[in-house]
């Protein structure tokens, strides 16, 4: 799975090398340790390491600045980073859970056994 996590990043024009492997590695445990109980990654189909390549990318773009403008395209996915932006669009890793949603834990705020 870290071996397709790498080849989607430098799709995505990861140039950060020697940052690759650990970022994917800690992508793939992130991401693994949210799954549903009884749910494995390779039960996300390409969803899991394309979530977890996205989240190395945003990593990635946190890590050096960012400041090009940068798009990816797999199927009907586009994903486009550009520098200057107003905000109003979503990080990569908020993307990347959305792509995973319907195979992670709820990891929203909630308040139990509170009346009222």
């Amino acid at each position: 799975m870290t071996e397709q996590i790498l080849t989607l990043c430098r799709a995505m024009g990861a140039g950060q090398e020697e940052l690759l492997l650990p970022l994917a590695q800690a992508a793939e445990s992130r991401l693994a340790g949210r799954l549903k109980g009884g749910t494995a990654p390779e039960d996300c189909g390409p969803a899991f390491p394309l979530a977890a390549a996205m989240l190395v990318m945003d990593g990635l773009s946190g890590m050096t600045g960012g400041g090009e403008t940068a798009s990816f395209t797999a199927g009907d996915l586009t994903i486009r980073r550009e520098s200057g932006g107003s905000g109003s669009g979503k990080s990569l890793s908020a993307r990347a859970e959305g792509l995973l949603a319907p195979w992670l834990r709820d990891g929203r705020f909630v308040f139990q056994g509170v009346e009222g």
